[in-house]
């Protein structure tokens, strides 16, 4: 993995942020097939997310929160060149630094920011370079980031100033404009509107799926409530939203091939 490079503006780590990590890894080794593996940093140990079996299957990990009133929630990471420089364009831009730029041992530079709405955002720059993108994301992985917010233009701008992210704007019809956002040429994530009354504005990452309405089931099954089941969208594929029993969101999709 030493020959890895910086990918920046790709989002590469997901964590969940929750009080019940073992009732969250109970089901999500059903749901999605993911493994815990415990990795010593520091004094203390870190629990990893493994899609598979071996290290480049590493997709994410488990954190406690903040403090009692943070719900559990999932907590994404975008790859920059220089944390310390994007922190403070963050603040420079109307957003805030949650958590200062700091070294993790053999890990890299990280912190914690949000944007002018409150969405939260990880910054990395890995010691060891990013996980090269794919072609199509196997079952079980991360592969799109959507940001949901009370103010679409206004979080374009925020982004494209701190993070380098451009952006194409989409008429969805009923669904309203939904932006594609993108950086060296390779699109990140989305924007969008749709928020419900009394959520806050934040990332939603999205796991891809071979059989959304079989993944859908086996969440509800195994204690998940459905904000949205499993249904088209034309030309991008079949998706739905599960809320797992520690409240955490997340959206799976089974995505179409992609067409130039």
């Amino acid at each position: 993995m030493s020959d890895r490079k910086l990918l920046s503006g790709k989002f590469v780590w997901f964590e969940l942020v929750t009080r019940d990590a073992k009732k969250a890894q109970a089901f999500y080794a059903e749901v999605f097939g993911w493994k815990v593996v415990p990795f010593p940093l520091g004094n203390f140990t870190y629990e990893m997310i493994y899609a598979g079996e071996t290290p480049d299957t590493m997709i994410g990990g488990y954190a406690q929160p903040k403090n009692d009133r943070q719900p559990s929630h999932w907590s994404s990471t975008v790859s920059v060149e220089d944390v310390d420089a994007t922190a403070k364009a963050a603040i420079a831009n109307g957003g805030s630094v949650i958590e200062a730029p700091s070294d993790l041992k053999d890990v890299g530079r990280r912190a914690l920011i949000a944007d002018p709405q409150g969405a939260e955002l990880g910054l990395l720059k890995s010691t060891r370079g990013d996980p090269p993108d794919m072609t199509t994301a196997p079952p079980g992985r991360f592969f799109w980031n959507e940001l949901h917010t009370t103010d679409p233009t206004s979080a374009l701008e925020f982004y494209e100033k701190v993070i380098g992210f451009s952006h194409q704007s989409m008429d969805m019809g009923p669904g309203g404009t939904y932006h594609v956002v993108s950086k060296g040429g390779v699109d990140r994530g989305g924007v969008t509107s749709h928020l419900k009354g009394g959520v806050a504005p934040h990332w939603l990452p999205y796991v891809a799926v071979d059989d959304p309405d079989a993944t859908i089931a086996r969440a509800k099954r195994l204690g998940a409530t459905i904000p949205m089941n499993a249904e088209d969208i034309p030309g991008v594929g079949r998706f739905g939203i599960l809320k797992d029993p520690t409240g955490a969101v997340l959206a799976i999709m089974r995505p179409q091939p992609r067409t130039k």
